[in-house]
């Protein structure tokens, strides 16, 4: 079939509408607002759409899907799988970012697990690979009569009972291995969870430096790399661990880098993100201006918010009595007034033990010598410890959200950070604009070898970078987060995404992607959405833009008002069509009969002071 035909649609104001709307073509649905244009494009054709893909699917895949409601129509006919790219679908995750969303960071963690320089932040020099010559000398430089452990971490990090590996172990001659921290006889049974990541080492020898082992620590060495393909800890007993690889390590400092692999460059992965904020580039802070608002008020008069000492029985009450008078700190003094030594030890707690004396409500005493935890103190861990919503929206009504100082917001690792393309990291390329990431990411300088591994990649960055520009968010970054998008600029990224997807066959139906890009930029638009129809798609506009209308191949105009007068198929055809009917109030706008004229005379402007509108 050649179109969809749709008989009896009622939905919402659909006033019982019979209409076939051709495949293969860029379909603008227009009218005025509330006359019924989202009620036919998403709650009849594209609910439909969805219901019937999700009815194909076995009983096993519809239970974790919700099942919707058959949409109030008689009849559709000739319907194709459906895509709905509107404007209510804003991923407010903040661990999502532009370059998540649109599928570009994860190329970009493979172009940089591949042809990436890692550099020792020390000695601003590229790493190079270690030899098992250089990994026994370093050891050696131990104390002497070090206790170590020469362990070849053979799983990181992955998912499985592993008991194959085990079992070749066993009959490889090997004793001991460490699973999770843990130390393990292989001669017992191991159980290890399907669903659970597990780190697994072996054990391959244990050691004392000291003169005449050099030999046999080199054997253990090279036994260790070739069984984890180049890797070596050095358990340190009652130290930390060491990590060698022959693959990075630097030649003048302890820096070693584990192997390049993309998942190192994800901050939404322990392997790659910051260990303080755990990738997400900000953390939060109890902010003393929000706990206390008022300066010119004392303690006692209620200038510390969070608190309320109203019963001389209560903890708090309790707590800040026996501080103030073992510290004289005068509790009825304004804030302003009071030391910043006596404000931090209200706020932050005391180095010193004092002896507090509890008194129930019914009179029982208890006495207890401990430190004093402070105001804010006592906030930062009860977030951390709380499990109750409440309590934790409650307290970060008291935060402030500042950026990481670690690692400044960029959401990674140092050692990640220091891998680098042409002098940049990762994180320095998801903060260009995507117009001069394309720029860069095709200009790059790269040798024949390089060249040849990064082909493939680059031309996929490169040819959704390109989308993201013709569609109008060339100043957009890959590292903006997804929250902060509006409506239009989400929705115009999810169609960028489609394009580069190259599906064929399907219904699309976008809700006003105009919504939000400026006039010069709306044949960049609606190039991408005849692209999309070129690649053999139906495409279903609600819109109320010009040139998208005159662009279409059919319009379809709903009205003629809204609500109750609204439901009617008013005109429908190609854009001259409905510009020659006469009964429909898009097309004499779009002829010139009717406009909205600019007013004369302006209103004047007023300025409100002091006044939340």
């Amino acid at each position: 079939m050649d179109k969809i035909i749709i008989k009896g649609a009622r939905e919402n104001n659909l006033k019982n509408i019979n209409i076939a709307i051709p495949k293969n073509k860029l379909v603008v649905i227009t009218g005025v607002s509330g006359s019924g244009k989202s009620s036919l494009a998403f709650d009849t054709i594209y609910a439909e759409g969805q219901r019937r893909y999700v009815e194909s699917l076995s009983a096993y895949a519809r239970q974790f899907l919700d099942n919707s409601s058959k949409p109030d129509v008689d009849t559709i006919e000739g319907l194709s799988p459906s895509i709905s790219i509107d404007q209510k679908t804003t991923n407010k995750n903040p661990r999502s970012t532009v370059g998540t969303v649109t599928e570009i960071y994860d190329y970009l963690r493979l172009l940089f697990a591949r042809i990436g320089t890692p550099y020792c932040p020390n000695h601003h020099i590229p790493i190079t690979s270690q030899s098992i010559e250089e990994m026994t000398t370093k050891i050696l430089e131990l104390e002497e009569n070090t206790k170590i452990m020469v362990m070849s971490p053979i799983v990181k990090g992955e998912k499985g009972t592993h008991k194959d590996l085990l079992e070749r172990l066993r009959k490889e001659g090997y004793i001991r291995i460490k699973v999770d921290g843990e130390l393990r006889e292989l001669s017992e049974e191991i159980e290890l969870e399907k669903n659970k990541k597990h780190n697994i080492s072996v054990i391959i020898d244990r050691l004392v430096t000291k003169e005449g082992i050099r030999s046999r620590l080199y054997s253990s060495l090279e036994t260790a790399t070739k069984l984890s393909h180049g890797k070596v800890i050095i358990d340190v007993i009652e130290g930390k661990e060491l990590l060698f690889s022959e693959d990075y390590a630097c030649p003048y400092c302890d820096y070693s880098l584990e192997e390049l692999e993309p998942r190192i460059f994800s901050f939404n992965a322990p392997y790659g993100s910051c260990d303080d904020c755990k990738g997400l580039g900000v953390k939060y802070k109890i902010d003393v201006d929000l706990v206390i608002p008022d300066k010119n008020k004392s303690i006692l008069d209620g200038a510390i918010r969070t608190i309320n000492i109203d019963e001389e029985s209560s903890i708090t009450y309790t707590e800040l009595d026996a501080v103030s008078k073992f510290y004289n700190i005068d509790l009825d003094k304004k804030i302003k007034n009071l030391t910043k030594e006596e404000l931090d030890i209200i706020l932050y707690g005391s180095k010193d033990l004092i002896t507090f004396n509890y008194v129930s409500k019914n009179g029982n005493t208890r006495k207890v010598t401990n430190y004093y935890e402070g105001i804010i103190t006592n906030l930062e861990r009860r977030y951390i410890e709380t499990k109750s919503t409440w309590i934790r929206e409650w307290i970060e009504g008291y935060m402030t959200e500042l950026p990481c100082p670690t690692c400044h917001g960029s959401r990674l690792k140092p050692s990640v950070l220091n891998v680098l393309i042409n002098n940049k990291n990762i994180y320095e390329v998801t903060c260009l604009s995507i117009e001069k990431l394309n720029k860069f990411i095709n200009s790059l300088h790269l040798g024949k070898e390089e060249t040849e591994i990064s082909s493939v990649v680059i031309k996929e960055i490169s040819s959704r970078l390109t989308f993201l520009t013709n569609v109008g968010l060339g100043y957009l970054t890959l590292s903006r987060q997804a929250g902060t998008l509006s409506g239009g600029e989400s929705q115009r990224i999810r169609l960028a995404t489609q394009i580069g997807s190259r599906l064929t066959g399907v219904l699309y139906v976008l809700d006003e992607p105009s919504i939000g890009l400026h006039q010069r930029d709306n044949q960049k638009l609606i190039n991408s959405l005849l692209e999309m129809r070129d690649l053999g798609n139906s495409l279903i506009v609600v819109e109320h833009d010009t040139d998208t209308m005159l662009a279409a191949d059919y319009l379809i105009d709903i009205g003629p008002e809204a609500g109750e007068k609204g439901g009617y198929v008013i005109a429908q055809g190609t854009p001259k069509d409905v510009i020659n009917n006469e009964n429909s109030i898009t097309g004499r706008y779009l002829k010139g009969i009717e406009k909205i004229e600019i007013p004369a005379k302006r209103r004047k402007e007023k300025i409100y002071r002091n006044q939340r509108c």
